[in-house]
């Protein structure tokens, strides 16, 4: 990717009194104060970030949102999913008690996801809730994690168990930043662009598997409409189910089997969308197997995914550990564990009447080395 300036398209989410703007563009990072002057009345901002992040941006978004009059406190973390708990979640607190944050003041996370869920948690907490603004670095956490106000942090027993609904105020994407990101890391964001093609855009889809190559190696340009895509089918979504009593939970896919891999493994060793590529491809054979989706439309995610150099398989673990860890999942109901299973390319449903036998059977034929 080139670090080409391209100006912002806008999405906004809406949500009523509560609706908030997502601002997709190249080189918008050093508008980011000017941005926020109209959606955020605060004059102090502590901007959370992590320790691999910070070096690289932290230094250009403070200067921005200095020279628009905002006053800055950096909170720098440690960088891992592994830290994504109470005890990292304290040192944001406690920064914010000690600096005398108020309830007019807010909160800028700058990183990937686990940045963005903590941020979001620690200002739905602290007092009472405070304004926060996501300006995510990740393409994961650019095209899925920071919009639509789901936070959180982990427990041992499950991911994001404890949490929060916290919706941002601004949500500022810049697509230079996407230059810094490791190779490994744009292939697990790009699990979650499948993701919406398999549920949501049979079109986005279709494109990915004839496009892979160019999109991987994409310039600013593309890349932008390829965010935007997403986070329009994201905007929509979330103004339809904002608290995922509905069309919202079909978001989850993939993420039933991809949680069991990243609890089973303590959060280390897999990234996020690595083990929502997995889950997907397990979700679909899931479908396939019990007539619900075209065996042949299941091959074609497995195949997109194995192209873009994704999991396909689980991580070898007693099938009965994988129950136990999907029981504790969040999106149980009436102790059962909901599925989002493919019907076909761009169409998927949540279904909750799966046996035992065949979660035994789809787990046992998808785990360890082909």
């Amino acid at each position: 990717m080139s670090p080409t300036t391209l100006p912002a398209r806008q999405l906004t989410v809406d949500l009523g009194p509560r609706s908030y703007d997502i601002l997709i563009g190249s080189g918008i990072l050093a508008e980011l104060g000017t941005a926020l002057q109209s959606r955020f009345r605060g004059q102090r901002l502590a901007v959370v970030s992590n320790e691999t992040v910070a070096p690289l941006y932290l230094a250009q978004t403070r200067s921005a949102l200095e020279q628009a009059g905002y006053r800055v406190t950096p909170i720098i973390l440690p960088d891992g999913e592994t830290y994504k708990n109470w005890t990292t979640l304290q040192r944001i607190f406690d920064t914010l008690i000690e600096n005398r944050f108020e309830r007019g003041d807010g909160l800028l996370a700058l990183g990937g996801g686990v940045i963005g869920d903590m941020t979001g948690f620690a200002a739905a907490c602290h007092q009472r809730g405070v304004p926060f603004i996501q300006v995510p670095t990740t393409l994961l956490a650019q095209v899925d994690a920071s919009v639509g106000g789901k936070t959180g942090i982990n427990h041992a027993l499950g991911k994001n168990l404890i949490g929060a609904f916290h919706q941002p105020c601004l949500v500022l994407m810049d697509a230079t930043t996407l230059t810094t990101l490791p190779h490994r890391e744009r292939l697990a964001g790009l699990a979650e662009v499948i993701k919406y093609g398999v549920i949501w855009d049979a079109e986005l889809f279709a494109r990915l598997e004839t496009q892979l190559a160019e999109i991987l190696a994409a310039t600013a340009e593309p890349v932008i409409d390829l965010l935007y895509r997403c986070c329009a089918i994201k905007a929509a979504v979330v103004a339809m189910d904002e608290r995922e009593q509905g069309t919202r939970a079909l978001l989850n896919f993939g993420h039933t089997f991809g949680h069991a891999i990243e609890s089973l493994t303590g959060y280390d060793g897999w990234l996020h969308g690595e083990a929502v590529a997995a889950g997907m491809v397990v979700a679909a054979r899931l479908a396939a197997r019990i007539g619900l989706c075209p065996p042949e439309d299941a091959e074609r995610l497995h195949t997109l995914i194995r192209r873009a150099g994704l999991p396909t398989r689980l991580p070898a673990r007693p099938v009965e550990h994988y129950l136990e860890a999907m029981i504790h999942d969040k999106k149980v109901e009436a102790g059962k564990i909901r599925f989002v299973l493919p019907t076909r390319i761009g169409h998927a449903v949540v279904r909750a009447d799966l046996t035992t036998a065949d979660l035994q059977a789809v787990l046992a034929d998808h785990m360890g080395d082909p």
